[in-house]
């Protein structure tokens, strides 16, 4: 990402609805769906600055690995893992731990060779170990806020599928979410190109107007499993070797 975009997740990723209400899903997810041992092995590939570290550290004990040095250096300060410089595909490290969940959060559409780096983290799964995945989707939706944060590409359903049985990988479960907010953020993305504004990650909004988003996009949590939504600005997948 650019520097300016590592700034503003590190100060943001604590309280922003989008943050606080993503990782209440993924901890839903991972309690429901996937069920992991107490003394669960965890890789976070890609772990940015680490807001996900405390909520994947309740469900066992966590390395992970970071590329950007200023990322990590955030990452770190939280004392949460074990955070070792790589990247994928052919830098994952740790001596070739192999773990029972491995957390890939919004980082595969920023790597270009995607199938080898699910082939390789597929490599460093422990028997019956599974992988929590998620991607941007709907690739009509490319953006400023895309260009800013280095993406690659936008996923379709069907892509994401492909790319993870090629690699090897079972599809257990697949598919989207951040749905209940997906018309406000097609109406958005629409106006801003319209009036030629351009933007990254969105700043945090009134303390009303966030908390309201948060309890929107929060209540998917309750609704993944029951509920298959059509749409969303994200997919999640569930993968196992």
């Amino acid at each position: 990402m650019d520097r300016s975009a590592y700034a503003s997740l590190s100060a943001q990723e604590g309280s922003h609805w989008w943050f606080v209400a993503r990782r209440a899903i993924l901890d839903a997810l991972i309690r429901t769906r996937i069920a992991p041992r107490a003394d669960a092995r965890i890789l976070e590939a890609g772990c940015g600055t680490g807001g996900n570290l405390a909520m994947l550290a309740r469900h066992g004990s966590v390395d992970a690995l970071e590329y950007d040095d200023d990322a990590r250096r955030h990452a770190n300060e939280r004392g949460i893992a074990r955070i070792e410089p790589g990247m994928l595909p052919g830098r994952i490290g740790f001596d070739g731990a192999r773990y029972d969940l491995i957390a890939l959060l919004d980082v595969l559409e920023h790597v270009e060779e995607d199938r080898a780096s699910l082939a390789a983290l597929r490599a460093r799964l422990a028997e019956g170990g599974r992988i929590l995945l998620t991607v941007p989707a709907v690739p009509w939706l490319w953006s400023d806020h895309d260009v800013l944060h280095h993406h690659k590409r936008r996923y379709t359903l069907a892509g994401l599928r492909a790319v993870a049985q090629e690699a090897g990988l079972k599809v257990e479960a697949i598919g989207y979410f951040n749905s209940l907010l997906f018309p406000l953020a097609v109406a958005t993305r629409t106006a801003h190109r319209l009036l030629g504004r351009k933007g990254g990650l969105d700043a945090q909004p009134s303390p009303p107007v966030n908390g309201m988003l948060r309890r929107i996009f929060g209540w998917e949590q309750h609704l993944l499993g029951r509920v298959r939504f059509p749409i969303g600005l994200s997919l999640y997948a569930i993968l196992s070797a």
